[in-house]
């Protein structure tokens, strides 16, 4: 799949959703689904900076597509990040810098989540772009 493809999967699953409260329990099932990290992953390196929980977001590169691991100690931010990773894993550095998170919107995250975790959000979306840059000029 296509992250674009990826994106409506997602959009289409939370269509389905009828309130808020049946949102929120999806984003905390896809987060029980996240296998986590290991505990030397979870360094200062992949801790993201400005979310109200710990978050870790690391990436490998492999066959010329980036593969992302995340944890949280938080059950909403774990499954936030693991919708980011399964939107975003296993694809080329260019496909993820020629992506959007327009999806977000679309599935109207960003007026659920408090300013903090919403500011949260936003860093995790920028570290993802930023891996992709990184692993982009490194290969």
């Amino acid at each position: 799949m296509t992250i674009q493809e990826k994106q409506k999967a997602l959009v289409d699953d939370f269509a389905f959703l009828e309130d808020w409260e049946q949102k929120y329990e999806y984003i905390i099932d896809l987060g029980k689904e996240l296998k986590g990290l290991p505990d030397d992953k979870k360094s200062d390196e992949n801790l993201i900076r400005g979310c109200q929980s710990k978050v870790w977001i690391d990436a490998e590169f492999n066959d010329g597509k980036l593969f992302f691991q995340a944890d949280s100690d938080g059950i909403l931010p774990k499954g936030i990040v693991a919708m980011l990773t399964q939107v975003y894993s296993g694809h080329s550095t260019q496909e993820i810098l020629d992506s959007d998170f327009k999806f977000i919107e679309e599935i109207g995250l960003q007026e659920f989540l408090s300013p903090s975790r919403a500011n949260g959000l936003m860093a995790m979306t920028k570290q993802i772009k930023f891996y992709a840059v990184a692993f982009q000029l490194k290969n």
